[in-house]
């Protein structure tokens, strides 16, 4: 019997990009790792993305159009069922709700020539870094030239328990990066939605469906950490970056932010 060439190329695509997900992901591994966030150039206002996801539906997490206003079969069945005045039927309306995740672009320090990467996190470290940012003492950490890295410290779970998540702000300011490439790599990060596309309405109808059957399946993204935080180091005075050194990053990202 010949090969399915259209099949395995299928297939082949498929496996590439989980991949290219993968390597524009950043999860923390255990022990403490420094990063810095950026702005995302595709909304240069608010890096802080927020995007709702169905983890509950079909064999892997979809995100949900409702993340970008769009209608989503899923949560019009969720909200029949929660109408319907039956308790059990409204918790499952609840559960097939789709859940906020938030992501934000980064650069990991000591490998910044990888360019940049998206960390996701719950709901507690979220507020944690506003609260940062509203402080006029900490300012607008994302800002290139005078922003702060963050040191986040990940420990495994143990005993059963929730692996922990905890942050620390770095007292002193300095630029993003120095090296003219890195900053270009910033200039040119990849789309949320290149990561993680948005499906059609069609798509989440039949894995709804599907699911009903019932074929339910763990996801590929977790939103089970435990997030603890730890209070921001006090701030130092601002680190003046060497001049000429830093002025075509600068220059550069003047001219794409300003």
């Amino acid at each position: 019997m010949a090969l399915n060439l259209d099949a395995i190329k299928a297939k082949l695509n498929q496996l590439n990009k989980s991949d290219e997900k993968k390597n524009n992901l950043w999860k923390p591994e255990s022990g403490k790792t420094r990063v810095r966030i950026v702005p995302y150039v595709h909304r240069k206002d608010n890096p802080f993305l927020e995007l709702y996801f169905h983890y509950d539906i079909g064999k892997k997490s979809m995100l949900s159009p409702i993340t970008f206003g769009n209608a989503d079969p899923i949560v019009e069945f969720a909200e029949k069922l929660k109408k319907t005045g039956d308790k059990d039927e409204w918790l499952m309306g609840r559960k097939i709700e789709p859940k906020m995740r938030t992501y934000v672009p980064v650069i990991v320090r000591g490998k910044e020539s990888e360019g940049v990467k998206f960390w996701g996190f719950g709901k507690q470290i979220y507020t944690e870094l506003l609260s940062i940012i509203s402080d006029p003492d900490y300012g607008d950490i994302t800002d290139l030239m005078n922003g702060r890295d963050i040191d986040v410290e990940f420990t495994p779970a143990e005993g059963g328990g929730f692996p922990k998540t905890a942050i620390r702000v770095k007292p002193n300011t300095q630029p993003a990066t120095e090296d003219k490439s890195v900053a270009e790599k910033i200039m040119n990060q990849p789309e949320i939605t290149d990561i993680f596309p948005e499906p059609s309405y069609d798509e989440l109808e039949k894995a709804l469906a599907e699911w009903m059957n019932p074929e339910n399946a763990d996801s590929d993204v977790s939103d089970d950490e435990e997030e603890t935080t730890s209070a921001p180091a006090a701030p130092a005075k601002t680190s003046k970056p060497v001049a000429g050194k830093v002025d075509d990053v600068a220059s550069a990202f003047n001219d794409l932010f300003n």
